[in-house]
This record gives structure tokens, C-alpha cells and sequence, in this order.
């Protein structure tokens, strides 16, 4: 699996703990050690550039995903095949006003941005209330798992 994380943000993110989380991620969800995927860590004016673009929506947002190989969560018996995910671009000043609402750090907020970014590149939505429930439920528990593996980490 090729994970590149690229900071243009200009803001110093723990890009180690991005890099376990999405590895951490994807293992959970079955998908191939294969597959690739980008991280893109972009300043506001960036952001809402592209949030603009794509969406059509002004001003920065959180997390854009940009999937390519549309690429599905795998089981056990049968992982995800080696493909293109896309790219996960986030914007750590808007992580950053958001964590203090919700207040936790902007770490956290990252890795659940994150997450939800690459469940997004995994074509999971929240468009309608049940996907929302899905969505949101496995995004939860997700980063449960990886808080807990992070905590074991720590110990050992």
C-alpha cells in the first residue's frame, strides 16, 4: 500500500498518526495492502478553491475525497482488490476552529475528518438518514478501534 501524506498547509499536523489511522482503517475494512491512496493537507484559501470547483459551495470546508478506482470495503474472505482509493484533502484551520466548538484537539478532529474522507473514497454517504446512521456508526466505531490500538501503542 503507497499512503503519501503531503502537508501544504503550513500548519504542523502528526502526519504519523494519519498515517497509522489510515492503515489501521483500511485493515479493518478489508482492503487490499495495495492500494494506494493520497493525503493532501491544504491551507484555507486552497480549500475553498476546490470546494468552489467541485462542489460549487464557497468558502473552505473540512474534507474533500476525491475517490478514482471506486474501490469497496472487502471481508475477510475476499479483500478489496489493489487499486487507486483517490485522495483525501483536508484543511487543518477549519480542523482546527472545529475541534475547539466540539471541544476536543485538532488531532482528533484530523482523525475524524480522516476517516471520514476515506470512507467517502470507499463510497459511503449521507445523503439519506440511513446511510447517514451507516455511515456514521462505522466512522465511530472506527476510530474507537484505532483510539484503543493507539492507547495499547502507547503501553507497549
Amino acid at each position: 500500500m503507497t499512503i503519501e501524506i503531503n502537508n501544504e498547509s503550513g500548519i504542523a499536523v502528526d502526519e504519523q498518526v494519519l498515517l497509522r489511522l489510515v492503515e489501521f482503517d483500511l485493515a479493518e475494512l478489508h482492503v487490499s495492502p495495495d492500494a494506494d491512496l493520497a493525503i493532501v493537507l491544504v491551507d484555507e484559501g486552497a480549500m475553498e478553491a476546490l470546494h468552489v470547483q467541485w462542489m460549487d459551495e464557497p468558502g473552505p470546508t473540512d474534507v474533500l475525497s476525491f475517490p478514482m478506482d471506486e474501490l469497496r470495503p472487502g471481508t475477510d474472505d475476499a479483500p478489496t482488490p489493489a487499486g487507486l482509493l483517490g485522495d483525501i484533502v483536508l484543511c487543518p484551520q477549519v480542523a482546527e476552529t472545529q475541534a475547539v466548538a466540539a471541544k476536543h484537539s485538532t488531532q482528533d478532529e484530523l482523525v475524524m475528518l480522516t476517516t471520514h474522507g476515506l470512507l467517502h473514497l470507499l463510497g459511503y454517504d449521507h445523503a439519506e438518514p440511513e446511510d447517514e446512521r451507516e455511515m456514521f456508526g462505522l466512522q465511530k466505531e472506527l476510530i474507537s478501534g484505532f483510539q484503543a490500538s493507539e492507547r495499547r501503542r502507547r503501553r507497549t
